[in-house]
């Protein structure tokens, strides 16, 4: 005896929309935003300090991190910073090489931020570490670490592995 096979039902495909509304949910807008800073070592000193900030973050915990700020104007990534290392430090400098660029999401005040941050390796010439100098206000105390220590004071992970790029191609400027 035949058994009659059953007819596979119909089915509507699966689709799936990326950055998109589905109905009764709202997407946040992104924004990018762009910061340039990075690394700026103090090499008349043997043991290569480098000027880091300390700031609050938006859940009141201080974070050690390396200065960096937005470009102005027509500022390249460059100039931007070496001005924005300045004003969060005190310390002025000159770019020396390239370091990367870190990039990153998070969301703040009903919107999504994509921070694409360039950073760069300086040499200290001049200056003195202060924080008066911040337009923003946004770093509460600043320091020297020796660069050996500078893995274990910083908050991210992502600016100690720029930080370990610096070690890299700072003996090709000494």
């Amino acid at each position: 005896m035949a058994y009659p096979v059953p007819s596979a039902p119909k089915r509507t495909p699966l689709t799936a929309a990326v950055g998109s509304t589905a109905p009764g949910h709202h997407a946040l807008p992104t924004v990018e935003e762009v910061s340039a800073g990075g690394v700026v070592v103090d090499t008349a000193t043997e043991e290569l300090r480098v000027a880091i900030i300390a700031r609050f973050n938006r859940g009141g915990r201080l974070e050690w991190c390396l200065p960096k700020g937005h470009p102005e104007n027509a500022e390249t990534n460059e100039e931007a910073a070496v001005r924005e290392i300045e004003e969060e430090t005190g310390i002025q400098g000159k770019v020396l090489a390239t370091l990367g660029s870190i990039d990153y999401w998070f969301t703040v005040s009903g919107h999504r931020v994509h921070k694409t941050v360039h950073h760069f390796l300086l040499r200290a010439t001049g200056g003195q570490l202060t924080i008066e100098n911040d337009p923003d206000h946004e770093a509460v105390d600043v320091a020297w670490v020796p660069l050996a220590e500078l893995g274990r004071k910083l908050s991210f992970p992502n600016e100690r592995r720029i930080v370990d790029l610096a070690r890299e191609v700072l003996p090709e400027y000494l």
